[in-house]
């Protein structure tokens, strides 16, 4: 919902921070790798108990999660590398919060309480895996009532009224399904139709704008040899 409403506004704004960092010789890297440093100290402090620091910690990431396209674009240093190191800490930071709600959970309430917040990343992931292959195949997969961003400020909400945890997770579980049922019918119906919106990967079209290329050269070369070749005897 974050990406398809308001996604192009908040990079716009963030713009100039991402400059005024790539001027003091921070890069993209460094903005996420502090995200990571971030989200795992919020991890420790919820499963420590601690969950307002958590709270704090959780703030925290969530500012260099999203300026690190910001410097990227600024330095002009985007690239595949750069997307797949964000993407993949990510997926590391939604383990290590939701890992720590799991283990404080477990140290905290009696029975299986503590697989909702596993539950809860999972789906998650689900939602994540269902955008990254349906763009490996050409496909638009963005959207959903419940993204990353929603995620993010839900999940703080409930480590800061702390009383309302549970109900919370239970409401993120329940949002993250119905979005992973929204994603899954938005390709679908873009499968069905047999129209990729784009190329598959940037690598197989390279990869068959050269083989494409090769059989030109081929072609060419067996023409030009047809031509300089002697008539052939037909009695």
């Amino acid at each position: 919902m974050f990406d398809g409403n308001w996604r192009e506004a908040v990079d716009r704004g963030l713009t100039p921070i991402g400059v005024s960092l790539r001027r003091t010789g921070v890069t993209a890297d460094m903005v996420t790798i502090t995200g990571i440093v971030m989200a795992s100290g919020a991890a420790v402090a919820i499963a420590a108990g601690y969950l307002r620091a958590g709270f704090l910690l959780l703030i925290l990431a969530g500012i260099p999660d999203a300026l690190d396209g910001a410097v990227a674009k600024a330095s002009g240093t985007s690239s595949l590398r750069g997307a797949f190191f964000d993407s993949v800490s990510d997926r590391l930071t939604d383990a290590l919060l939701f890992g720590g709600i799991a283990w404080h959970l477990a140290d905290t309430r009696p029975g299986h309480v503590m697989m909702l917040p596993v539950a809860v990343m999972s789906l998650a992931m689900l939602v994540s895996y269902q955008r990254a292959k349906a763009e490996s195949l050409g496909y638009e997969a963005k959207g959903g009532i419940m993204e990353r961003a929603e995620r993010f400020v839900v999940l703080a909400f409930g480590l800061l009224f702390s009383e309302l945890l549970i109900w919370t997770l239970w409401v993120m579980a329940v949002l993250t399904a119905v979005t992973a049922v929204q994603r899954f019918v938005k390709v679908w119906r873009q499968a069905s139709e047999g129209r990729p919106v784009r190329p598959r990967s940037r690598r197989r079209s390279r990869r068959a704008r050269t083989t494409r290329a090769q059989g030109r050269v081929a072609g060419t070369a067996r023409r030009a040899r047809a031509r300089d070749l002697p008539p052939t005897d037909a009695g």
